[in-house]
C-alpha cells in the first residue's frame, strides 16, 4: 500500500498532474493558518535537533537491555532517510509553497520525524507496549506534517509522500530484523535434527 501511494504521489508531483494542482490549492489555503508559535513548534518536531535525541535515547535503552538487531536496524533506517530523501528532492525539484526555491518533495522533516519517532516507538514497545508507543510516534509525526503545511514550509503532498516513503523504509527494516532473527533459529533447527 505504501509503495503504491508513494509511486502515485511522486508521479503526480513530478509531472504536475491533477493531484498536484489540488495539492497546491489546498496548501496555499492552509498556509499561514494557526498560531505561528504553535505551528513553528510542531514543524520543529521533525528537525534533527529534536527527533534524533529521542531516537538516541531509545537506542540507548534498547542496547542497555540487551537488544542488538533492533537498534542496528533503527540506526540504519535513520541513515537511510537522507540517502533516500536528498536524491528525490534533487530529482523532483519542486518549488516550495511560499518560495521559488526548489527541493521540497519529499519533506525531510516529516521523514526524519517518522523514522526517528517510529524507530523509537518500536524499540521501546517491548517495555512500554505498542499500544502506548506507536500512537505517540504517529501523533508526533502527524503533528510535524501539520506544522510544516500550516507554516507554509511544505505542500501537503510533500508530507504525504514522505509518510509513504518512510512507511516503506520502516516496513523493510522490520522485515530485515525478522529475517535476521529467524536465521540463527533455522541453523539451530537444522543442526539439532
Amino acid at each position: 500500500m505504501c509503495t503504491v501511494l508513494f509511486a502515485l504521489i511522486t508521479w503526480q508531483t513530478a509531472v504536475g498532474g491533477p493531484l498536484r494542482t489540488v495539492d497546491e490549492r489546498i496548501g496555499l489555503a492552509l498556509s499561514g493558518k494557526g498560531p505561528e508559535p504553535l505551528t513553528q513548534f510542531l514543524s520543529d518536531l521533525g528537525g534533527m535537533p529534536v527527533a534524533l535525541p529521542v531516537l538516541a535515547l531509545a537506542l540507548g535503552v534498547a542496547l542497555r537491555r540487551g537488544q542488538r538487531a533492533r537498534p542496528l536496524g533503527a540506526g540504519v533506517a535513520m541513515v537511510g532517510v537522507p540517502a533516500l530523501v536528498v536524491p528525490l528532492k534533487m530529482w523532483i525539484d519542486r518549488p516550495g509553497p511560499l518560495t521559488d526555491a526548489t527541493g521540497y518533495y519529499p519533506s525531510g522533516h516529516t521523514a526524519t520525524a517518522m523514522v526517528a519517532y517510529g524507530g523509537a516507538a518500536l524499540l521501546l514497545a517491548p517495555y512500554a507496549g505498542r499500544n502506548r508507543t506507536l500512537p505517540v510516534a504517529a501523533l508526533l509525526t502527524l503533528a510535524t506534517g501539520v506544522g510544516l503545511v500550516l507554516r507554509g514550509y511544505h505542500w501537503p503532498l510533500d508530507v504525504l509522500g514522505s509518510l509513504a516513503l518512510c512507511g516503506i523504509l520502516l516496513l523493510l527494516k522490520e522485515a530485515a530484523i525478522r529475517g535476521f532473527r529467524s536465521r540463527p533459529h533455522e541453523r539451530e533447527t537444522r543442526s539439532g535434527a
